[in-house]
């Protein structure tokens, strides 16, 4: 709900200079505190986890209207990253543990279909609310959201982790090998990469979108989910169907025609297809991704493995972020070479399923 009224709130506060850090802390501690959810997923276990991701969304969305510095916006929107940083992992690990192998990408593709849903509509309800009772509101109801996920975690969903832990510090203490699965590193690299695109758009999008006349800014995301719906009511069981890496092939490469068309738009009606194709790329990808994740991981251990795949994605999103707002540095004329750069980075995700992956597994294999 925030994404699109946040850059506009940050200006406001003397921080025209500082959109890319809008996305980039708030990833970067998602990233940091990866290690520390997936460690907890496994030991404590996943309800636990899920239940901190949204009680620090409560909090966080009640102080943003408190903030009156660009500091102190800067600081809260850091801590707002433990919310992302340990609600997926729970909640991805809680899905592998009550669906069969056999259904795995089609189980993530329904949670991911959720997830589209809410990521993609909240930037059109809120840029609506803030539109019709002011940015206050639209914070207090972002809250409100957040709570309702609160009680119903806490009121309905059975905890899954066998052999669970009780909580205590010495669990925060995170070992070298407890910070990424090694055998998780090529769904880690593709995450990466395809990722990058997705920090860019919530970066410069709403601006992108002002500079065509879309008075919403948050249509193309409601197009993006428009579009990923419909894919990904097929996507997962594609994924079960005719693998992980064949399906991630194709939306990386969907990926890069979505960042050209936006490089080429020059109407509002370009910019929304190039919506309604990225949509679709994501779509197809996000489930495999996750699937592929756990196929690889250890299965004692797969908060640790959805969490390493989650830095990859929180780095890329954070990169994408620095990088576009760098680049873009609120001068339209580089709309284009900001998207153009996000279409060749995505590009390389398909190389490296194509030639490099494929030459690592065969290695692997003759040790």
């Amino acid at each position: 709900m925030m994404i699109p009224e946040l850059p506009a709130y940050l200006t406001q506060l003397g921080g025209a200079d500082y959109k890319g850090y809008i996305i980039g802390l708030f990833t970067l501690m998602a990233g940091l505190s990866r290690p520390f959810s997936g460690k907890l997923s496994d030991t404590i276990g996943r309800v636990p986890v899920m239940i901190f991701g949204s009680l620090v969304c409560v909090v966080c969305s009640l102080l943003y209207p408190l903030v009156s510095s660009v500091f102190a916006f800067l600081l809260l929107r850091f801590f707002h990253g433990f919310s992302t940083g340990f609600k997926p992992t729970g909640t991805s690990a809680y899905v592998a543990d009550i669906v069969p192998f056999n259904r795995r990408a089609e189980a993530m593709g329904m949670v991911g279909l959720a997830s589209t849903i809410g990521l993609s509509l909240g930037p059109s309800i809120g840029g609506w609310m803030s539109n019709m009772w002011g940015i206050h509101t639209m914070f207090q109801a972002s809250a409100m959201f957040a709570l309702l996920s609160v009680v119903i975690l806490v009121g309905s969903m059975k905890e899954t982790l066998q052999n669970r832990q009780r909580f205590s510090f010495k669990l925060l203490k995170i070992q070298r090998n407890e910070i990424f699965e090694p055998l998780v590193i090529g769904p880690m690299v593709v995450t990466f990469l395809t990722y990058v695109s997705y920090g860019t758009l919530l970066t410069i999008i709403p601006d992108f979108s002002a500079h065509l006349g879309v008075q919403n800014k948050g249509l193309f995301f409601t197009f993006f989910t428009a579009s990923s719906i419909g894919i990904r009511l097929l996507a997962g069981k594609s994924s079960d169907k005719w693998g992980r890496v064949p399906i991630l092939k194709i939306s990386s490469a969907m990926l890069a025609v979505s960042m050209v068309m936006l490089a080429m738009s020059g109407s509002p009606n370009m910019m929304l297809a190039g919506a309604l194709v990225y949509g679709a790329a994501l779509g197809l990808n996000s489930p495999a991704i996750s699937a592929w994740t756990i196929d690889l991981g250890d299965p004692m251990h797969k908060g640790r493995a959805l969490a390493s795949m989650y830095i990859a994605l929180e780095a890329g999103i954070g990169i994408g972020a620095y990088l576009s707002a760098f680049i873009f540095h609120n001068d339209p004329k580089y709309f284009a070479i900001t998207f153009y750069l996000n279409a060749a980075i995505t590009v390389f995700a398909t190389v490296y399923l194509m030639f490099i992956y494929p030459g690592k597994q065969r290695l692997r294999n003759t040790h």
